[in-house]
C-alpha cells in the first residue's frame, strides 16, 4: 500500500511542479502581455478598456508609426546601441582583465584595491550623483556627450563584474593551463586572451545580458548626461510621451514594444550560455 501512495505521489508531484511553473509564468508575463496588447490600441481605448482585444477602434499600428516618427527612432537607438555596446565591451575586457591580475597576481595593493571595490558596490548612485553632475558640468564641461555616459557607465559597472570573474576564474580556470601555455613561450597577454578569456564564455553571457538590460534601460543617468535631443538614448526620448498633465500612452507602448525587440533576441541567443553560467556558479570544481 505503501510503494502505491509513493507512485501515486511520484506522478503527481510533475503534474503540481508544471502547473506551479506555468502559473508563475503567467504571473509575469502579463505586464507584457498588457503592454503589447494595449500598443495596438487607440489611446480612449488603452484607457476604458485596457484587457479587450483590440477595443472600439480595432487594431492598428499608427502608433507604431507615429512613435517611430515623434522619437527619431533610427537615431535614438544608434545612441542606445553605441552607448550600451561600447560601455558593456568595455565593462567586460577591463573586469575580467582586473579580476585575473587579483586572483592570480599576489601583491598587498590587488587584496586592497578588491575590498575598495567590493565597499564601492553599497554606495547608492543617488549619492555622489549631484556632486558627479557638478564636476563633470561645472568643471570640466564634459555633459551632454555619449562618452561621458559611457566613461561612468563603466565606473559604476566594474566592481560587480570583477567581483564575479574573481570568483569564476579562482574556482573554474586552472593554473596549469597558463603554466603549459607559459612553457609554450606564451606572454601574459597572450596567455590570458588566448587560454584565459576563452574560459569565461559563461559568466561573460550572463555579465552581458546584465549589463545590457541595465544600461539600454537606464534613464536616470543619461537624463542628468544628455540635454541635447540628438543624444538622446531610448528611454530619455520616450520620457517625453509622459508629462505632468498629460500622457501619450499609446505611443510610450508603442515605443517601448520597439525597445524590447533587440534585449529579447540578445537574450535568445545568449540563453544557453547563461544557462552554462548559472549551473557554474553552482557547482564547485
Amino acid at each position: 500500500m505503501d510503494e502505491g501512495r509513493s507512485v501515486e505521489s511520484s506522478k503527481i508531484r510533475p503534474i503540481i511542479r508544471t502547473v506551479v511553473a506555468v502559473l508563475l509564468f503567467l504571473f509575469y508575463m502579463f505586464p507584457f502581455f498588457m503592454i503589447v496588447l494595449n500598443s495596438f490600441k487607440d489611446k480612449r481605448d488603452i484607457t476604458k478598456l485596457p484587457l479587450s482585444f483590440g477595443g472600439k477602434k480595432g487594431f492598428t499600428i499608427d502608433n507604431y508609426i507615429t512613435a517611430f516618427q515623434r522619437l527619431d527612432f533610427l537615431n535614438v537607438f544608434k545612441n542606445s546601441f553605441l552607448v550600451t555596446g561600447i560601455s558593456v565591451l568595455l565593462i567586460i575586457l577591463f573586469s575580467s582583465m582586473c579580476a585575473y591580475i587579483f586572483v592570480r597576481k599576489d601583491w598587498k595593493i590587488n587584496k586592497l584595491l578588491f575590498l575598495l571595490m567590493m565597499f564601492s558596490m553599497v554606495i547608492p548612485f543617488q549619492v555622489v550623483m549631484i556632486p558627479l553632475i557638478s564636476i563633470y558640468g561645472g568643471m570640466f564641461h564634459l555633459l551632454n556627450h555619449r562618452y561621458t555616459l559611457i566613461f561612468m557607465h563603466l565606473g559604476f559597472s566594474v566592481s560587480m563584474a570583477v567581483f564575479m570573474y574573481h570568483g569564476f576564474i579562482k574556482e573554474n580556470v586552472p593554473l596549469a593551463l597558463e603554466e603549459a601555455a607559459h612553457i609554450d613561450g606564451a606572454g601574459p597577454f597572450r596567455t590570458y586572451f588566448s587560454i584565459v578569456f576563452p574560459l569565461l564564455k559563461a559568466p561573460t553571457a550572463t555579465l552581458v545580458i546584465l549589463y545590457v538590460l541595465s544600461l539600454w534601460n537606464d534613464y536616470l543617468l543619461p537624463s542628468l548626461i544628455l540635454t541635447d535631443k540628438k543624444v538622446y538614448t531610448l528611454p530619455v526620448a520616450m520620457s517625453l510621451f509622459q508629462g505632468t498633465y498629460s500622457n501619450q500612452m499609446d505611443l510610450l507602448l508603442a515605443g517601448l514594444v520597439m525597445s524590447i525587440i533587440p534585449i529579447i533576441i540578445l537574450y535568445v541567443v545568449l540563453q544557453k550560455y547563461i544557462i552554462a553560467g548559472v549551473v557554474a556558479g553552482a557547482v564547485k570544481s
